[in-house]
């Protein structure tokens, strides 16, 4: 038996062949070990997750091969497939470390004094954008990706459903005819698709569209405070 487990849900690294060893007649003792998978918290492994993420932002995922992405970070390239089994696992452990960061972020932002305000700066973020079309590539063609971006996208929603919530209720928005989870996928589909088309050097209708939800984000929150830290 050889047991793998490098999924969401679980964190073992090694590889056992003890089962595998002793169907074919081998001692445990003498027994050769499978390749070894290096460790979460090695240094050079969040060098490569550092480099990977650097060569997607400058030029997209296609520029991150095993060679690049090792001369990127200073590294052997035969070290790319000693911490990562895959490319593939690569990517998700890239997309994973991105996601968590930004859960935090984004919750940090939703505690402020003005969380309206918060949301619209988090998703005209130009960085989170690009990183976000970029894995968005990269799961058309990867079923794993796809699930995963899934999984943390309805996380992340659902954090800005439940602060939304509480800010309009505050501010005494009537949400029977626009549930605070509309407001949440109204507010970040356009600021996304609005940093998306800036990117291709599309501006039409950008500054009309701004306008108006920054004019109703003032009625609720008043002038946007400088954010702190």
């Amino acid at each position: 038996m050889v047991k793998v487990v490098t999924g969401r849900h679980g964190d073992v690294a090694t590889i056992g062949v003890v089962e595998v060893a002793k169907c074919r007649g081998y001692g445990v003792e003498g027994m050769t070990s499978a390749r070894r998978i290096g460790a979460p918290d090695a240094k050079n492994r969040g060098l490569l997750l550092d480099a990977a993420e650097q060569l997607m932002l400058e030029e997209g995922y296609a520029a991150v091969t095993s060679r690049r992405l090792a001369g990127k970070a200073g590294l052997k390239p035969q070290l790319v497939h000693y911490y990562f089994r895959t490319m593939d696992d690569l990517f998700l452990e890239v997309f994973r470390r991105r996601a968590e960061a930004g859960l935090r972020v984004q919750d940090r932002a939703l505690e402020s004094a003005q969380p309206l305000w918060a949301l619209w700066r988090f998703g005209t973020e130009p960085g989170f954008a690009k990183m976000t079309m970029e894995f968005m590539a990269l799961a058309n063609h990867r079923k794993a990706m796809r699930s995963e971006i899934a999984y943390y996208a309805e996380r992340f929603r659902e954090r800005q459903r439940v602060a939304l919530a509480a800010a309009l209720q505050r501010y005494n928005v009537d949400t029977r005819d626009v549930p605070p989870v509309v407001w949440t996928v109204l507010m970040t589909s356009i600021s996304r698709f609005l940093v998306i088309e800036q990117g291709l050097g599309m501006s039409g209708g950008h500054a009309e569209t701004v306008a108006v939800v920054e004019n109703y984000l003032r009625r609720l929150e008043g002038e946007p405070r400088p954010v702190e830290g």
